[in-house]
């Protein structure tokens, strides 16, 4: 369908379409909103333009959201990088996805949402849509994601313990099964105490959230485990705390690895050794997706970083 035909349903001028998609500011509401439903009805989507180069950061909306930590660290590194390549940005909750018919944008980026929440995306828009720190659903042309490499991420954790003379290593992973990454990483922590000849049971490896860290920790210490590893959310500030309610020393009497924390692990006392995803890594990548699509070229639908192991004092050197 041409934007002719949807002038002609719409019962207005080919220039008045163009205008309402443009988002010109002298084009009543009520004339606005009759094209929009015109457009969406008929799944029209205008053509992407070169000069528009507004992108949309889609943000959970729930306040304790398991990931907090991440977003944070990915939303900082978009708003350096979009900028930077001329981009404009509006951010939006998730619960408010309607407005994006009402708005113009070249790309949108969702940060920590899980695929499901974008299954009629490409029906909807024509603008491509990343998804950091998750997998793009099969068959959605215009859905692309760029993640972290949680099974090497798990591994060099585990690795680096191992290396340091760690032999029961006790981990917690943040979040809950069915939910963001935390099935990979423990299936991903399993395979990587396997691979070493390390014990991998179920006493020794937990999915949790905030509130059930600090018994959890104790459980974890009554196995005599010699190391924690602790990835996701805000661990390396929960387990300092409980560590410290057991009156046990890092890396003294354990050792720790946890996820970066950038306003808190090299300042902990012991400062943590820490895994750490690539946020600028993921969002020049996500910066790439969206230009090419502005250039009708294309990138691969999936991406995936390394992490990178940030060596501090908070593993004991057996």
């Amino acid at each position: 369908m041409k934007l002719q035909e949807i002038a002609i349903l719409a019962g207005v001028s080919p220039a008045t379409v163009s205008r309402v998609f443009s988002h010109h500011p002298n084009i009543r509401s009520e004339v606005r909103d009759h094209v929009f439903a015109i457009a969406k009805a008929h799944n029209y989507h205008p053509r992407l333009s070169t000069k528009q180069r507004n992108v949309v950061i889609i943000m959970p909306g729930d306040a304790i959201y398991p990931v907090r930590n991440c977003l944070e660290m990915v939303m900082m590194a978009l708003t350096f990088v979009l900028p930077k390549r001329g981009f404009r940005i509006e951010v939006l909750p998730q619960d408010n996805l309607d407005r994006l018919d009402s708005i113009q944008f070249c790309g949108a980026v969702a940060i920590g949402a899980e695929p499901g929440d974008f299954k009629k995306w490409s029906n909807r828009f024509s603008a491509p849509l990343v998804l950091v720190d998750r997998d793009a659903p099969e068959n959605c042309p215009n859905i692309y994601s760029v993640r972290s490499d949680e099974v090497q991420g798990m591994d060099i954790a585990i690795g680096h313990l191992y290396e340091r003379g760690c032999r029961k290593i006790g981990c917690i992973v943040y979040g809950s099964a069915g939910s963001g990454n935390a099935d990979i990483r423990r299936a991903s922590i399993v395979k990587a105490l396997k691979a070493r000849g390390l014990p991998a049971t179920d006493a020794l490896i937990y999915l949790s959230s905030d509130d059930k860290y600090v018994e959890i920790i104790g459980k974890l210490l009554k196995q005599k485990v010699d190391a924690l590893f602790c990835p996701g959310g805000n661990a390396g500030i929960v387990t300092a705390y409980a560590l410290s309610l057991f009156n046990q020393h890092v890396p003294d009497d354990i050792s720790l690895v946890t996820s970066e924390h950038k306003l808190f692990s090299c300042y902990a006392t012991t400062p943590q050794t820490t895994i750490t995803q690539d946020h600028v890594g993921l969002a020049e990548i996500a910066a790439n997706v969206i230009d090419s699509f502005l250039s009708e070229s294309r990138l691969p639908q999936r991406c995936i970083l390394p992490y990178s192991l940030i060596v501090r004092d908070s593993v004991k050197n057996l």
